[in-house]
């Protein structure tokens, strides 16, 4: 048993004896150690400490070039499971080796796009189009590579929620399935997708099957919470968005998502507590991007869930100055406006720009939205509701949202 990666680096930067480290996550022995790389070569150093004794059970360097990280990687697992004397089960073996692509660019490729997923960023269509470029080049090296396809679907699923024009994903989901059956990741993908077409019993199969397949991802566990979300299902929604925030620790959007979950279902103590997290992340990847406004919205939406309203009408003028053009960031400042904030023509002034430029999937979102209960009865959010609907049927694909 291995504690999670993230659990993990919440120790990092901080000065702690080995023995209180594995006391306070509850392990027998703990691994740590340092990468660094120069041009086409990387130096590991690895070393086994029982937590116990603080002694030292196995240590060694590794100088090697790039192009066998794999193998190295490998090699040190195996080193490890010699020293613990354990012996590997066939699966968990496999488990060690699976990678999904021998190929250390596409790999790398893969890892980089992961990484804009995850960062938050300007939550835009930046963002979206980044990780779909490095996906692309990622399956150019390896068009096996069943993670990369997986994850640029994921990509054009979320940039189809603000530009209509682009790509649906669905045939980079459909390829993923293809090369491997059982990656949870795309099925996930599949599911979000036709989630957002408002196929829902089809997404709730896809994403049942993906729970079954790896019920500890978080790409599974985030789009579960919005299938769950979208329907009203909102108990269930809370327990995959808490899930979620638990899996990736520089994640916003599952933790928010959880806070207007728990609102909506009336549980403000679990609402606060959500709120507490997400604002602590927020103000963390401030701190090393000003200018993330995804950070500053869900920051400022949180801010509003805690009562404290000052901070929070500071954050979203931030926001706004920071990048007025933002579809999502304008949406969840509209959004704590609407449910906290207490400020109506605030929020419908915010939410103008949105309903003005939103696509069928990103409106649908809207039209479904617990957090927008407080302004439907307005005559003014309804007439912008249906200016944008005749705006969508008067377009090409004349796609309305249901």
């Amino acid at each position: 048993e291995v504690v999670s990666r993230n659990t993990a680096f919440s120790f990092k930067g901080r000065s702690l004896k080995v023995p209180d480290v594995a006391r306070e996550l509850g392990v027998s022995h703990v691994l740590e150690g340092s990468v660094r790389k120069a041009g086409g070569r990387v130096r590991i150093t690895a070393q086994l400490i029982d937590g116990s004794r603080d002694s030292h059970v196995w240590a060694e360097r590794y100088d090697r070039d790039l192009t066998d990280i794999f193998a190295l990687q490998d090699e040190i697992s195996e080193a490890i499971v010699t020293a613990l004397k354990l012996k590997l089960l066939p699966e968990e073996k496999r488990a060690i080796e699976r990678r999904g692509t021998d190929n250390a660019d596409a790999y790398d490729l893969y890892l980089m796009a992961r990484r804009y997923m995850l960062s938050g960023g300007n939550s835009g269509v930046g963002r979206a189009e980044a990780m779909i470029r490095l996906c692309r080049r990622a399956t150019e090296a390896d068009p096996n590579y069943a993670l990369a396809w997986a994850l640029m679907a994921i990509g054009y699923v979320e940039l189809r929620f603000i530009d209509s024009n682009s790509d649906d994903g669905l045939a980079a989901a459909e390829r993923a399935i293809e090369l491997d059956p059982n990656l949870a990741e795309a099925h996930a993908a599949k599911a979000r997708h036709l989630g957002e077409q408002g196929r829902h019993e089809e997404a709730s199969a896809e994403i049942e099957l993906a729970l079954r397949l790896d019920p500890g991802s978080y790409d599974v566990n985030i789009f579960a919470g919005r299938i769950s979300y979208r329907r009203r299902q909102l108990k269930d929604a809370a327990r995959y968005f808490e899930k979620a925030a638990a899996i990736v620790e520089t994640d916003f959007d599952s933790g928010a998502l959880a806070i207007s979950a728990y609102a909506a279902l009336g549980d403000m103590d679990a609402a606060r507590r959500a709120a507490r997290m997400v604002l602590a992340r927020a103000e963390r990847a401030l701190t090393f991007e000003p200018e993330n406004v995804a950070a500053s919205s869900y920051g400022a939406y949180s801010l509003a869930a805690l009562g404290e309203s000052s901070r929070a009408k500071d954050w979203i003028d931030r926001a706004l100055l920071i990048d007025p053009d933002n579809l999502n960031m304008r949406y969840n400042l509209g959004c704590a406006l609407s449910v906290y904030l207490k400020g109506s023509e605030t929020a419908l002034e915010i939410l103008g720009p949105f309903f003005d430029r939103a696509p069928a999937t990103f409106l649908n979102h809207a039209r479904h939205d617990p957090d927008l209960d407080p302004l439907r009865e307005d005559p003014r959010f309804q007439a912008m509701l249906a200016a944008a609907e005749a705006r969508l049927a008067a377009a090409p694909d004349g796609v309305v949202p249901t």
